[in-house]
């Protein structure tokens, strides 16, 4: 295989596929491999509501709604539809940093395990490069499986 035939094959694999839909939240998808991982930005935007109260004076977006746009990805990369599962447990979640407006955060989630009614992902989020806060272990259940207690 060519230098240059490489250069494409790797360009191709690292990006998001022309056909794939934006997840809910997120401005842009880098990259979404069904099943495997998947790379999506998200800017925040200093007009967010949420900003109003937490905190006045040092705005920084709450850890559960960046955890929520980490679950919301990993959604999209265990593949199907996103709506088809949900989020069943967290474990292992670290805050390394604040996210303030105007950051522009990347999530990468990448699948590490997976059953016919579960997929296990490991998700990191990062500002400029630097890791703001990184989950070891999500799990979502297919939609479809009733919910543990419920007849």
């Amino acid at each position: 295989m060519s230098t240059a035939t490489q250069a494409t094959t790797a360009t191709q694999a690292t990006t998001a596929p022309a056909t794939a839909e934006v997840p809910p939240g997120f401005d842009r998808l880098v990259e979404l491999v069904p099943g495997e991982r998947a790379v999506a930005v998200r800017n925040i935007p200093a007009t967010l509501p949420v900003f109003d109260h937490h905190f006045p004076r040092h705005p920084i977006l709450p850890g559960v709604l960046l955890l929520e746009s980490m679950a919301g990805l990993a959604k999209a990369a265990a593949g199907g539809d996103p709506a088809g599962w949900r989020l069943a447990s967290v474990r292992g979640v670290r805050w390394k940093h604040f996210v303030a407006p105007g950051d522009q955060v990347e999530i990468t989630v990448e699948v590490t395990g997976r059953t016919q009614q579960t997929t296990d992902v490991r998700t990191t989020a990062r500002v400029e490069g630097r890791v703001v806060a990184a989950a070891r272990l999500l799990t979502l259940v297919s939609a479809e499986k009733p919910r543990e207690g419920t007849a």
